[in-house]
């Protein structure tokens, strides 16, 4: 991911999905979260423009509990949870901006 600050949100990244935040270079860092693909975060001068060109879908168990834990990391909650035919999802952003959803009730065809 494109960013402003990786040691800042690699540790966002890494408190919301575990692992341990890696700072390779001071504008270059990564985490490898236990059962998911190594997150790396990559310095550029500009900041996030519009939309997202990757959006990650976190399904959950609990998200009261998800959506407070990434609250508490620096997340905002951008808009109510929906509800549809599939399942219910709560639209996040991180602190830089980029949007993921977590996912609850997908009965696993996420």
């Amino acid at each position: 991911m494109d960013c402003r600050d990786p040691q800042r949100l690699v540790r966002f990244w890494a408190g919301l999905l575990g692992g341990e935040p890696v700072d390779r270079t001071p504008d270059w860092s990564y985490v490898d979260p236990p059962e998911f693909v190594r997150l790396a975060f990559q310095q550029v001068p500009e900041s996030k423009q519009v939309k997202n060109r990757l959006h990650l879908d976190l399904e959950v168990d609990a998200a009261d509990a998800a959506v407070t834990e990434a609250l508490r990391l620096g997340a905002t909650r951008l808009g109510e949870p929906v509800t549809d035919d599939h399942g219910s999802f709560q639209v996040m952003a991180d602190p830089e901006g980029n949007e993921f959803c977590f996912l609850w009730g997908w009965g696993g065809d996420s």
